[in-house]
């Protein structure tokens, strides 16, 4: 899971870690080389695509005694330059790489509550390098997909670093295990891969079975899960379950029309083997409507029982190490889209806490310069006391200009 806001990297690498991530990249093209021997008579077609986008932000951090040591007024500029190569052998076969170069300038050093670690809790090997670390200037690759897929006449294969997006959700996502993006977290543009072996078995039109495994560093700390989907009338609904984070899981979703409406839900229940730590449910509950061809709204409300309703119990360091996006129990977000030029869309979004009654309001504009250019004016504004959630939270307005190709 990922934190938001912008990472800075303080920390250097070992010569022995950075054997190991190069071991690990090499023994990942071995198995490639292996996969392309098998399949030597296909023809192999390169795909070649990706995007550069640059976010400069200007952010009014929070002031008072608990922020102190922070700078007040904060300039940060983000660009990003994805690259993604695939090769396809064949029609059943392909290795797809997603590399990212990331450059980070910022006015002052970041507070902690701002900084990312090198890897997610869904990552096994650390592949990041970075050229350069300065104390206002962070230069870093790394790679966040790398895997191998395979199709067979009963279904499909994936080792590596992937996207698994699970749940019906369109705020949170209760039910994906891997890597779900905090709200607040407007510089994020993808999921960030997980290093995983997930197989999918074909079981009828519009049912399959996905089972997906997850190494850690540490035989106990091994992931597993399974989600079973399938179409019932007219919704599509899916089981899930497995063990993840010393838990057992056991949960659903379900998407589908309520009246001309569409209504959605998902949620799980943990079973907790760690000391002191309580077992919890998670669920969602959302509705959104198209109102006219130009105006789409919705509204979806989370509860999150791996949270507290009491500020003073708040899990700021589970919050800062990235195991969890939300402190608190009980959230709903309303947001509006609507389109004021076919070229140009705006949208308003608001998520409140319930239970600390803090939030923010995010606002965009976006035009459509070019089919494959893209200007973004937008604002991230949180109110809240002090100890709320998104009290410590900066105020935010950025620029975002992307470029596909």
């Amino acid at each position: 899971m990922r934190r938001p806001f912008f990472p800075i990297h303080p920390f250097t690498h070992s010569p022995i870690h950075k054997l190991r991530t190069h071991l690990a990249v090499w023994h990942f093209l071995a198995l490639c080389f292996i996969l392309i021997s098998f399949t030597a008579s296909a023809q192999p077609a390169w795909e070649f695509s990706g995007y550069l986008v640059n976010l400069p932000v200007y952010q009014d951090n929070p002031s008072g005694p608990l922020y102190m040591t922070f700078p007040e007024l904060t300039f940060l500029n983000l660009t990003r330059l994805r690259l993604r190569p695939t090769l396809n052998l064949g029609d059943r076969t392909r290795i797809a790489l997603e590399h990212e170069v990331t450059a980070l300038y910022r006015t002052d050093v970041l507070p902690l509550y701002q900084q990312a670690a090198d890897i997610t809790n869904r990552q096994r090997f650390d592949w990041r390098w970075y050229p350069l670390q300065e104390d206002y200037l962070t230069v870093s690759h790394f790679i966040d997909r790398l895997y191998v897929w395979h199709e067979f006449d009963f279904g499909e294969i994936t080792i590596g670093r992937q996207r698994v997006a699970w749940g019906s959700g369109r705020i949170w996502n209760p039910t994906d295990l891997f890597n779900p993006i905090n709200p607040a977290a407007f510089d994020k543009l993808e999921k960030d891969g997980a290093d995983l072996l997930s197989g999918k078995i074909f079981l009828g039109n519009f049912t399959d079975l996905t089972l997906v495994y997850n190494p850690r560093r540490e035989a106990k700390d091994h992931n597993g899960a399974f989600r079973f989907r399938s179409n019932y009338r007219s919704y599509d609904v899916s089981l899930v379950g497995g063990y993840f984070d010393r838990r057992v899981i056991l949960g659903g979703d379900f998407a589908g029309n309520l009246f001309t409406a569409g209504l959605r839900g998902e949620g799980i229940y943990a079973v907790s083997r760690n000391a002191g730590e309580e077992n919890f449910l998670k669920f969602i509950l959302g509705l959104d409507y198209q109102f006219t061809a130009k105006l789409y709204a919705l509204a979806e409300y989370q509860h999150n029982g791996q949270g507290r309703r009491d500020p003073r119990r708040y899990d700021y360091a589970a919050l800062l190490n990235g195991t969890v996006i939300n402190l608190a129990q009980n959230y709903l977000f309303l947001q509006a889209l609507y389109q004021l030029h076919p070229l140009v869309n705006g949208g308003l979004g608001y998520n409140r806490n319930l239970d600390d009654n803090s939030g923010f309001v995010s606002l965009t504009l976006s035009y459509s310069f070019r089919q494959n250019i893209e200007l973004s004016l937008g604002g991230q504004l949180c109110h809240g006391r002090t100890a709320s959630e998104y009290g410590f939270y900066p105020q935010s307005l950025y620029l975002k200009g992307q470029l596909f190709f």
